[in-house]
Parts: C-alpha cells; sequence; structure tokens
C-alpha cells in the first residue's frame, strides 16, 4: 500500500503547479480580489480626471509622462504595491487558519512548502496583473497624444519593471510575517506605513535597510524631470546592487516563509 501511494503522490514542482493552478482559480473570483482590483483602478480614475482638465483648459498644465512619473507611479510604488502584497501575502497561509482548511490542505500528499510555493506564485500572479492593467491604461489616457512617441515607452516599461519587482519582494516578506504572527497584518502595515515610509529618507545608509530604497534606485535621477518627489533625499544604490538585493530578499524571506510553514504546529482555534 506504502508502495502505491508513493507511487501517485505527485512531485514536488508538479505539486507547485497544481497549488498555483487551484488558488488562482479560486482567487480570481474571490470578493478580496474584486475589491482591491477596483482600488487599483482609482489612479485610472485620477489619470482621466487629469486629461479632461487638461483637455478643457487649453492644453495647459504638465505633461502627461510628468504626472505619470511623479503621481501615478507614487501611489502604485508608495502605497498600493504595499497594501496588495501585505493583503494577498499575509492570507496565504493565514487564511488557511482561519477558514480552517489547513488541516485537510496538509493531509493531503503535498508538501507544505509546495503549497507556500504555489499559493504565493498565484497570489503575486493576481497582483501583478491589477498594477500592470492600471498602470497600462494610465499611461495611455495621459498620454493619449504622444502614443506614437516611442521615446516614453523605455519609461513606461521600465517603471512596470520596477513595481513588478515590488510585488514579488513585498509579497514574499509579508508570507513570511504571515507564517508565525497572529497579527501579521497588523504589523505589516506598521512596517509599510511606517518603517518603509519613514526611514527611506534618513540620510546615509540607513535608507539601505528598506526595500523602497532598492526600488527607487531604479528610477531615473531628477535631471530628466520626473520622479521629483519619489526621489527626494534618495542616496542611491547602484542599478545591479538594487537588482540583486531585491532577488536576495525576495529568495531569503520566502525561503523562510516555506520553512516555518513546514516546520511550525498550527493550532486552529
Amino acid at each position: 500500500m506504502a508502495q502505491i501511494e508513493k507511487i501517485h503522490a505527485p512531485g514536488f514542482w508538479a505539486s507547485v503547479i497544481n497549488t498555483f493552478s487551484l488558488f488562482l482559480r479560486m482567487g480570481k473570483k474571490s470578493r478580496r480580489t474584486k475589491v482591491f482590483f477596483a482600488i487599483s483602478l482609482l489612479p485610472v480614475i485620477i489619470a482621466a480626471i487629469v486629461k479632461l482638465n487638461h483637455v478643457f483648459s487649453s492644453g495647459g498644465g504638465r505633461e502627461g509622462i510628468y504626472i505619470f512619473s511623479n503621481i501615478i507611479m507614487a501611489f502604485y510604488l508608495q502605497f498600493l504595491i504595499l497594501v496588495l502584497a501585505l493583503f494577498f501575502g499575509t492570507s496565504i497561509c493565514s487564511e488557511e487558519l482561519e477558514g480552517k482548511t489547513l488541516t485537510y490542505l496538509t493531509t493531503r500528499p503535498v508538501p507544505k512548502s509546495a503549497i507556500m510555493l504555489g499559493k504565493y506564485a498565484a497570489y503575486t500572479l493576481l497582483i501583478v496583473f491589477m498594477v500592470v492593467l492600471g498602470v497600462t491604461l494610465s499611461f495611455v489616457l495621459l498620454n493619449m497624444n504622444r502614443l506614437l512617441d516611442f521615446s516614453l515607452y523605455p519609461i513606461f516599461f521600465r517603471d512596470l519593471g520596477v513595481l513588478t519587482l515590488g510585488m514579488i519582494c513585498y509579497t514574499a516578506f509579508f508570507a513570511f510575517l504571515g507564517t508565525f504572527l497572529k497579527k501579521s497584518v497588523l504589523f505589516g502595515l506598521l512596517f509599510s506605513f511606517g518603517w518603509e515610509n519613514v526611514i527611506q529618507y534618513f540620510p546615509g545608509t540607513t535608507q539601505k535597510f528598506t526595500i523602497v530604497h532598492y526600488l527607487k534606485s531604479l528610477l531615473p535621477g531628477p535631471s530628466t524631470g520626473g520622479f521629483s518627489f519619489l526621489l527626494f533625499r534618495l542616496e542611491p544604490s547602484p542599478t545591479g546592487v538594487s537588482i540583486f538585493m531585491l532577488l536576495l530578499i525576495t529568495a531569503v524571506f520566502l525561503s523562510l516563509a516555506c520553512l516555518f510553514f513546514s516546520k511550525k504546529e498550527y493550532i486552529l482555534d
């Protein structure tokens, strides 16, 4: 019997893919996803209002790319990706505890680390989709009269890359918090809007103890005419160092999340 069960048990990566597919389908239908999807479109509404104001004011005001780089990007980078990563990342573990479904998942012949990786990938993909859609619509609305100006697209794709790296990194960190803290959302809020939004303005090496420092270091300098709000008091790290640190932080906290989730004995209330 043991041999038969071993034959039918899926491999590790097959378990990751199966978990990913299951929770991606479930996540797309959940009320939480619909609520956050609506929130992620707020910058699109802002962009539409700005564009309409620009049209009716006879073309006065800042260019669309300046508004996109300073206001839309600031909203996504300083607020939205933090909120999305926090609530989706911490829920990877907490929703199983609150819904009392953890026992069902862990009694199946699937490694706990595969469950963690599969859910992490599914939820990260969901929030990346929300942000990419909102950023794309905002960019198109604000630069409708310059869509054939190909000099704008490197800015657009670079911004998408920075935001995607941010979501991958933050979600891994919050997934780790969710594996061992009961009040992980509260702690995550303190981290997001306390630590990340305060320490980044400290001079010297102190600001390098934030994730957002490495994200902002991937943006162009103030000489380009944009990002004056985002890059206030930034002492950027080199591009290669920033990308390496973001990937390292992701790998470390995702590995720790898998380790804690696999080893800890959870008590269902």
